[in-house]
């Protein structure tokens, strides 16, 4: 395995705002009371479910990058906790982490003010437990939370899944799937759509299933994803990744099928350029960052596969997967990556003039300013 880094293309990275030293998500998560106004009107991605059922695992491991095992120790929520990780992450948005026991009846909870700047709801279930009163809960939750905002995109985790046989995966899956919409058919509200995702902390499944929630916030998808099948096309690339570095979601692929052996390959090699950069990248005092616009990175495989690994941004990453063969024409690749990358920057200056001349509403993504010169340009 051989790990390579380059110097950056000159005039192609001067995003605003600093990358944290310290490569994580600021702050841990605060009282909800405790928010400020600004901080309360970005979009809200929200985490139900019942007690135990693995909410606050998922989103430490996800977002704090903590151990899947260390989480056998975290305590149950007993009120709403929000994380604001917009700090380092390319999207802006909070996570509401909401306890098993929240009552909707209650008049203290003012459900309508919470649903409606909510982009996303995952209502997470475990697998391994009987989830009769999870469904109940999730038709109530949903029902409630549709009529407020019909918007929000809601997202089913079946949780816990490592514990269960394939078959029995698939079996629990179809159940809970012809459950959950029996129960929305006979409210009629067959327009209300539920997505079924199978997830794990102890493997790369909850990522997985977090990228297609996060994707679906993203205005720009669609150009993000025509950009990469134009970039792969044009490098004989089989398959890439724009990545959120951090958290180790992608934010867009090409058209190809993701196969998910070659999305744990992608996101193993950010954590070896991330460990080899912490302790070979940075300043003898200490300072730097472990991922910033020197970052470049390329490994070997000894089936004659490429993994490939370039900075977009301060946040984004750009993860390549080719063969042996097609990586002798690097220069190529290179050329057409300085391509991608400054219409990947020209997309999201077009995002955020137009947010700053229109106002962006609640509920809407807001994209990190990615200018390149600091300054956002007219919008096209």
């Amino acid at each position: 395995m051989s790990i390579q880094y380059e110097a950056p293309l000159a005039d192609s990275y001067g995003v605003a705002d600093s990358f944290p030293k310290d490569f994580g998500y600021g702050e841990e998560e605060g009282d909800i009371e405790d928010s400020s106004t600004s901080t309360d009107s970005k979009p809200r991605i929200l985490l139900m479910g019942l007690r135990r059922s693995g909410k606050s695992s998922i989103q430490k491991v996800v977002f704090h990058k903590m151990s899947p095992n260390e989480t056998l120790f975290l305590e149950s929520t007993n009120k709403i906790y929000k994380d604001d990780i917009s700090s380092s992450s390319f999207v802006n948005f909070q996570i509401w982490d909401f306890p098993g026991q929240v009552d909707f009846f209650d008049p203290t909870f003012d459900y309508e003010m919470i649903f409606r700047g909510t982009g996303a709801l995952i209502f997470v279930i475990d697998a391994q437990d009987d989830y009769v009163e999870a469904l109940s809960r999730l038709h109530l939750t949903v029902s409630r939370a549709y009529r407020v905002n019909p918007e929000i995109n809601f997202e089913v985790f079946i949780h816990k899944v490592d514990g269960l046989s394939d078959d029995h995966k698939i079996e629990t899956q179809r159940d809970i799937h012809q459950r959950a919409n029996d129960d929305l058919a006979d409210a009629s509200l067959e327009k209300l759509h539920l997505s079924f995702y199978l997830t794990s902390i102890y493997d790369h499944s909850i990522f997985e299933a977090f990228s297609k929630v996060v994707q679906k916030l993203i205005p720009q998808l669609p150009t993000l994803e025509n950009l990469l099948n134009i970039f792969i096309s044009n490098s004989g690339i089989e398959k890439a990744f724009l990545f959120d570095v951090v958290s180790k979601i992608y934010i867009a692929t090409d058209s190809s099928p993701v196969d998910m052996q070659s999305y744990e390959l992608c996101c193993d090699m950010i954590d070896v350029v991330i460990d080899v950069s912490c302790i070979y990248g940075l300043k003898e005092d200490g300072s730097g960052s472990a991922y910033d616009k020197e970052s470049m990175a390329i490994i070997k495989l000894n089936n004659t596969t490429v993994l490939y690994l370039k900075e977009v941004t301060k946040f984004l990453a750009l993860v390549c997967i080719l063969r042996e063969e097609s990586f002798e024409r690097k220069g190529l690749i290179d050329y057409n990556f300085h391509c991608f990358r400054k219409a990947i920057h020209e997309v999201f200056e077009v995002g955020v003039s137009t947010s700053r001349t229109s106002g962006q509403p609640v509920g809407t993504p807001l994209m990190k300013t990615v200018a390149l010169n600091g300054t956002p340009r007219s919008t096209v």
